[in-house]
This record gives structure tokens, C-alpha cells and sequence, in this order.
């Protein structure tokens, strides 16, 4: 029985691996990629500089340019509150501000 749960993660780790291949290859139909918000457009629309931006948002700036540089995606609530400078910055700055 154990055989047999081995070969089949085997198998699907296999079927994973030349699916990532074939991505790399150029077949886009074989993969996804998990895109997150476009943090520097986002921090366009608060005219603020990453060093400002940071400061607002209560993050390391380093934090800023890892989203901006794709390099890091935003986590959850991160995204949320991204989300909510996106939809109204003037809003979601004043709020942030609020909070002390």
C-alpha cells in the first residue's frame, strides 16, 4: 500500500516538474503565475517616495522595494491595505494616519 501512495506523489510530483518545464519553455498553457498588485502604481497615486510610502504603511522600506521589484509578494493583509490605498489614497492615508 505505501508503494502505491510513493508512485502516485511520484507521479504527480513528475507531472508538476514538466509542467514548470514546459512553462520555462514557453508554453503557457502549462503553468500560472501568481501575480500580486502593482505596489509602485499603487505608490504613484499617494505621491509619496518608497521612504514616505514605507513610513505610512508602517514597513521597512526595503519591504517597499521587494514588492515594487517583484521579488517578494505582499501577504494578505498587506494586499488588503494596498488594496484600500489603491481604491481611495487620500482615505486610506488619512485612516492610516488616524491610527497613530
Amino acid at each position: 500500500m505505501e508503494t502505491k501512495i510513493m508512485t502516485k506523489a511520484f507521479d504527480k510530483i513528475a507531472a508538476g516538474l514538466a509542467d514548470a518545464i514546459a512553462y520555462a519553455e514557453g508554453d503557457t498553457t502549462k503553468g500560472r503565475v501568481a501575480a500580486g498588485p502593482d505596489v509602485k502604481a499603487i505608490r504613484a497615486k499617494t505621491k509619496l517616495s518608497q521612504i514616505k510610502f514605507a513610513e505610512k504603511l508602517r514597513v521597512p522600506v526595503g519591504t517597499v522595494r521587494d514588492w515594487e521589484q517583484h521579488r517578494r509578494l505582499p501577504d494578505a493583509p498587506a494586499r488588503t491595505l494596498l488594496g484600500m490605498v489603491e481604491a481611495d489614497p487620500k482615505a486610506a492615508m488619512a485612516l492610516i494616519e488616524r491610527m497613530g
